[in-house]
This record gives C-alpha cells, sequence and structure tokens, in this order.
C-alpha cells in the first residue's frame, strides 16, 4: 500500500473516465433548491414589507394618527416631501421623517390615549 493510496482510494484513482467528468444536474439541484427557498422564505416576504410600508407612507394625510418607530404616538400636523411633523402633545411639535412611521392608527386614538394617561397620572 502506496501513500496515495492512503489519501486517495484505489477505487475512485482507477476509474478515470468518473474522476475526470463534468458535474451533472446532481450537483445544482441543492444550490438552485436552496436559493428558491431562500427567496420565498426571505427575499420576497421582505420585498412586500417594504413595498407596503412605501405605501403607507405616501398615503398619510394631515390629521393622520401615527405611530413612529420608536413609538411616539401623536397627530400629523404637517406633511413635507421627506418630514413630517406630529403632534405629541398640546403645544409640542415633533419634526420626523416620513420613513419613520410605522403604522397609522384609527382616528381618535390619539385623543383616547391622552385622555387614559392624564387619568393614571392623578
Amino acid at each position: 500500500m502506496s501513500i496515495s493510496d492512503f489519501f486517495i482510494s484505489s477505487a475512485v484513482a482507477a476509474d478515470g473516465a468518473a474522476a475526470s467528468g463534468q458535474p451533472g444536474l446532481e450537483g445544482l439541484i441543492l444550490p438552485v433548491g436552496l436559493i428558491i427557498v431562500f427567496y420565498f422564505l426571505l427575499i420576497r416576504p421582505q420585498q412586500k414589507r417594504t413595498k407596503e410600508h412605501k405605501k403607507l407612507v405616501e398615503a398619510v394625510q394631515k390629521g393622520d394618527e401615527v405611530v413612529t418607530g420608536g413609538g411616539i404616538l401623536g397627530k400629523i400636523t404637517d406633511l413635507g416631501e421627506l418630514f413630517v411633523t406630529v403632534e405629541v402633545s398640546e403645544g409640542v411639535s415633533v419634526k420626523l421623517m416620513r420613513s419613520s412611521i410605522s403604522s397609522v392608527m384609527p382616528k381618535g386614538t390619539y385623543k383616547s390615549e391622552g385622555k387614559t394617561t392624564a387619568k393614571t397620572k392623578k
């Protein structure tokens, strides 16, 4: 038994045609399958969420009640191309990027939350 037999099995070395052959479709099935799985489980849902968020941000109007990415609840008082002004309390406004809006709340949420927090502070 030579040193080359120790590293390479004699059966593989004897079959010269198999050793020099090109991988067929069998070698491509796993990588292509993984790409398809990643597309449907990771890439496609993220693209869908991004598209929905873009529509939401473009559709906001003055007077809408929104929650920002930081969790701030407020009412939109002014709209710009890239920024919005959100009133978070009476006389307190914050200027935010449009993209930081995470969701639009139903009408009346801002007023009802303000009354709830005022009652709990007493």
